[in-house]
């Protein structure tokens, strides 16, 4: 057996060391100097929070942008929720709180149906109409301005920079304490071991699944995106493929709050994410055919009614393929406005 000890190579370490900040470098008034730098025409900004039976937590992000980022001061020019099919009260409550509310389904009328985060995604950057376009997730309590202000740091100060990361540290609450960075389970199972093997320029990304994102709008309008949990790291690899390493960018956000899935719930979420790294694994030549072998899961929940004799457990399968809404860039349609 061979055993060596390796470094990490130094395309990743470079890019780490120029293109990794902390959102602790910028206040808000100095991103609306940068903002408004150019005298012809001010960037805008919109915030775009995509969100299904998010309503414990979505109204106090969207007030806590309003308040310290769009009333306080103007750096913020819009706030949109993209209801993703919610059944509580997720759209009264992000619309009391001063969001501008949009339906996924609404937006996407007359495209064909698709499920998952990453069409409310697509949703979202269709609805808004911001130059630079900032993605925060609905469930994160605890809710800081400067998540928001990190994201936009590197766009609005370096002309450069196309695309901008979040990470963070993520405590697993569980039933035996605290685990101060046992969160991010996927991250670590599947998208760190896909990407160090079959993408490793994107290696030096700390969270490459994180929620938190920004990134200009002829930028993001592209790419394309996955319907489902693979959004995230079909939109990282496209985007180097488009734009290449040194436009992207990764900024330290602190400490993430947020509601955590169950085991089976990860594991479809990371099998929607493996097949989605095939597609661009055969795009590149490294696989030979453009889908999977199959694409049911199949996993095995203990007791309950449909519990097969002498196993003790239940047997369920999902279906984890993913869609792609196209690059909204190359859409023969003109960008939805759907009002509040």
């Amino acid at each position: 057996m061979r055993h060596s000890h390796s470094t990490v190579s130094p395309v990743v370490e470079a890019w780490t060391t120029y293109r990794t900040s902390n959102a602790t470098q910028w206040t808000p008034a100095q991103l609306v100097r940068a903002k408004n730098a150019d005298p012809l025409r001010s960037t805008r900004v919109s915030v775009v929070i995509p969100a299904r039976n998010e309503q414990d937590t979505v109204g106090a992000i969207v007030a806590t942008i309003r308040r310290n980022l769009a009333e306080r001061v103007r750096l913020v020019d819009e706030i949109l929720v993209v209801d993703s099919r919610s059944t509580d009260h997720t759209v009264a409550v992000a619309r009391s709180a001063g969001a501008r509310v949009v339906s996924q389904d609404d937006v996407t009328r007359g495209l064909p149906r698709m499920e998952g985060k990453g069409d409310a995604l697509w949703a979202g950057l269709a609805a808004s109409s911001g130059d630079v376009v900032a993605f925060v997730d609905g469930d994160l309590r605890r809710f800081s301005p400067h998540f928001v202000t990190g994201l936009l740091g590197p766009l609005l100060t370096d002309p450069s920079v196309e695309y901008v990361k979040g990470f963070y540290h993520r405590p697993l609450v569980g039933h035996a304490g605290v685990e101060a960075d046992g969160g991010g389970r996927v991250t670590e199972l599947s998208a760190r071991p896909l990407i160090s093997l079959f993408f490793p320029e994107l290696a030096g990304f700390v969270q490459p699944l994180a929620g938190e994102y920004a990134g200009r709008r002829r930028t993001l309008e592209r790419i394309p995106f996955v319907s489902g949990y693979g959004v995230e790291i079909a939109m990282l690899i496209d985007l180097m493929d488009l734009v290449g390493l040194d436009a992207l960018a990764q900024v330290d956000l602190g400490e993430r709050l947020h509601r955590h899935q169950g085991t089976e719930a990860l594991g479809r979420m990371s099998a929607q994410i493996m097949v989605t790294a095939w597609s661009r694994m055969f795009r590149r030549g490294l696989v030979t055919e453009p889908l999977p072998p199959a694409t049911l899961l199949t996993q095995f929940r203990r007791g309950g009614a449909e519990a097969l004799p002498n196993l003790d457990r239940e047997i369920t399968v999902s279906d984890v393929g993913v869609d792609e809404r196209p690059p909204l860039a190359e859409l023969a349609m003109s960008r939805p406005g759907v009002p509040a």
